[in-house]
């Protein structure tokens, strides 16, 4: 008899554990903002919010007070989460495009050039970056400085952190990285505006990347990037000059509309990690691609043209790899390119 109740307990253990794993796996399929409702307080009582905290006041020098009257009354913005299951870079480049080349954006651009042409020659010559790129990426991100986000930046890196599992942990290093950089610079961390993606300022930079690549070009003391221009412009050469930009190098080059060869659509299907030499894609693709620089490897990138399934290839370069750097999405490099290319 003892025998027989231990395999039924045994049997109704993993019932429920697969049960368990079962619900649980069916729930990472329902979308992140069914999973709560808008303005739902955060538990800061929680495992993970411990944990944080624990590393803030140990590693970071914050103390109980502080982080007590710091994330009092936190809750979640649902449109957040919404907002990130639906993002720009995932639609066709035929669609992605026209939303930021625009007449008015090509025209605000050129402008921009002639009344900041000392600043951008300073910042070519010590930084080394062409200044359509510069332009193109501040007109991309924030539309030359005019939106810069309207979300709460500490609301939203909470509501990631809190609410969307799948880049829980990215989230949770941004959410340290914008405590230290607001007391770095004495920023008040509950009243800064950002974006849907925890990005802020005319950089539209995530807090890691203002610590790292952020720099005061003007040399006032602070590094602005949400209202000096010497400092914005100069913070998004050095990101790229970070990336191994290189002056004057090309950034992409044209394949045709199919690609030729197992290997080509294999790199172009790994998307920006899809690395080949300059060499083998010559060969396959029979085009005279131009060499580069110290014989680094290109990406193929596909860009989709029209709902009929049109497509126009092309070999990213090192300098479209730093851009990818910047947005991972090679629609994103791509349209930063065609805008800087209209500028000039």
């Amino acid at each position: 008899m003892k025998t027989t109740a231990l395999f039924f307990v045994i049997v109704f253990s993993l019932c429920i554990s697969s049960f368990s794993a079962f619900a649980a796996e069916e729930n990472k399929k329902i979308p992140a903002a069914d999973r709560v409702a808008d303005g739902q307080p955060i538990d800061i009582t929680s495992a993970r919010y411990k944990g944080l905290f624990k590393e803030l006041r140990l590693r970071h020098n914050f103390s109980e007070e502080e982080l007590a009257k710091l994330f009092a009354g936190t809750t979640i913005k649902k449109r957040v989460l919404e907002l990130m299951d639906k993002q720009w870079e995932a639609r066709p480049y035929y669609e992605y495009w026209p939303i930021f080349i625009t007449r008015d954006v090509i025209r605000e651009g050129r402008k921009k050039l002639e009344e900041n042409r000392s600043l951008l020659d300073a910042i070519e010559k010590k930084i080394g970056v062409e200044r359509e790129v510069i332009v193109a990426i501040w007109g991309i991100e924030t539309r030359y400085g005019k939106h810069k986000g309207g979300f709460n930046m500490f609301q939203t890196l909470n509501t990631m952190f809190d609410a969307y599992p799948r880049r829980r942990a990215f989230y949770r290093q941004q959410l340290v990285h914008f405590l230290l950089l607001c007391r770095e610079n004495n920023i008040d961390p509950l009243n800064i505006p950002g974006s849907y993606g925890g990005a802020f300022g005319q950089t539209q930079f995530i807090p890691s990347s203002f610590r790292e690549y952020a720099v005061d070009f003007n040399n006032d003391g602070s590094r602005d990037v949400w209202k000096s221009i010497p400092d914005v412009l100069a913070s998004i050469a050095n990101y790229l000059h970070r990336f191994h930009w290189t002056f004057g190098a090309p950034v992409y080059w044209e394949l045709g509309d199919k690609l030729k060869g197992a290997e080509l659509q294999a790199a172009y299907e790994k998307g920006r990690k899809g690395y080949l030499p300059w060499k083998q894609v010559r060969k396959l693709q029979g085009v005279n691609i131009p060499q580069v620089k110290d014989d680094k490897k290109v990406t193929i990138v596909g860009l989709e043209l029209n709902k009929k399934g049109k497509m126009r290839f092309v070999a990213g370069y090192p300098n479209f790899q730093a851009i990818t750097a910047w947005n991972h999405s090679n629609r994103y490099a791509m349209a930063v390119i065609e805008l800087a290319e209209k500028l000039k």
